[in-house]
């Protein structure tokens, strides 16, 4: 039994950004999550990809547990080509080509369904309710993306009141609530259920809202950005990650706080090369002195 499980997509991801251009670069929810939140704990990944799929030594030799990718033959693997201008925070989609994605129906196995900690990233919310369902963990996050606020609403507000820690960006939070402040926002999820809201501002930070408090965070300054696909889900690896880690299923403000900086120092690897490049070779030891390096330069001293 691993201490965390990830449910989400697994894709080649063809990129084009301002500093360059990949083709079928390694992607999807569930593998950036699983490479960032690897950093920190075990991790089992829970996805479908097609008999084109050449990836997953990328994730076993990491350590990561592929026993819940199912392979379809005759299938093809969930592709997604898109383009970002020299605005970095807006992805333009050229093509999306779902593959054996479209009948994903991910059924946990007893040992995953045993984990601690879930983590449903972005796929339809009636499946985040499925997988949850199946699940005993003792902390749940969720993600979700801009599409299912506009398609399945109401499945996703279920979702959400059946899980503990929700995760979104901050376009997405005012999308779902229609408030214009993310304090208002933040308060509106918590509304639903969850005991834990974290809104990703890409560039500038998160922020962290529980009934115990809340905690922000700038964005790790960094001189050079060649693509942010998959920032959210690395920011998400990373503080679920550490959260799993910890033991703790109840995490105090301490801990989150904590969490928070990790997401979003592993976060600011991810964009700093295409796909899963950077992350794939990201060791504990880089995670922790740019964690110090973000510690000093958010610290200062009351007189």
């Amino acid at each position: 039994m691993n201490s965390l499980t990830a449910v989400g997509s697994i894709a080649y991801d063809s990129l084009e950004t301002p500093f360059g251009r990949r083709d079928r670069a390694l992607g999807g929810s569930a593998v950036h999550f699983a490479l960032a939140a690897n950093l920190f704990t075990d991790v089992g990944v829970v996805g479908v990809v097609g008999d084109d799929f050449d990836g997953e030594s990328v994730l076993t030799e990491r350590g990561i547990d592929t026993a819940g990718i199912q392979q379809i033959a005759g299938g093809t693997t969930f592709a997604w080509d898109g383009r970002y201008g020299f605005d970095l925070n807006v992805a333009e989609t050229l093509d999306t080509r779902l593959g054996v994605f479209a009948d994903f129906d991910p059924q946990l196995s007893e040992a995953e369904a045993a984990s601690p900690v879930l983590f449903l990233g972005n796929i339809q919310p009636d499946l985040q309710r499925s997988v949850r369902r199946q699940s005993k963990a003792g902390l749940v996050a969720l993600d979700s993306m801009n599409l299912w606020i506009e398609i399945a609403k109401e499945s996703l507000l279920g979702a959400i009141s059946e899980v503990d820690c929700v995760i979104l960006n901050d376009g997405e939070a005012r999308q779902l609530t229609g408030e214009a402040t993310l304090v208002k926002a933040a308060r509106a999820i918590s509304q639903q259920g969850p005991r834990i809201v974290v809104i990703k501002r890409g560039e500038y930070g998160a922020a962290l809202f529980t009934d115990q408090g809340f905690f922000g965070v700038p964005g790790y300054p960094l001189e050079e950005v060649f693509d942010p696909t998959g920032a959210g889900d690395s920011f998400a690896g990373g503080f679920v990650g550490y959260l799993a880690a910890t033991g703790q299923t109840e995490p105090d403000l301490e801990h989150l706080r904590r969490a928070v900086a990790y997401g979003s120092i592993v976060a600011s690897f991810n964009v700093e090369e295409f796909g899963t490049e950077r992350v794939q070779r990201l060791t504990r030891d880089e995670v922790e002195l740019r964690v110090a390096e973000f510690h000093a330069m958010t610290s200062f001293t009351l007189i």
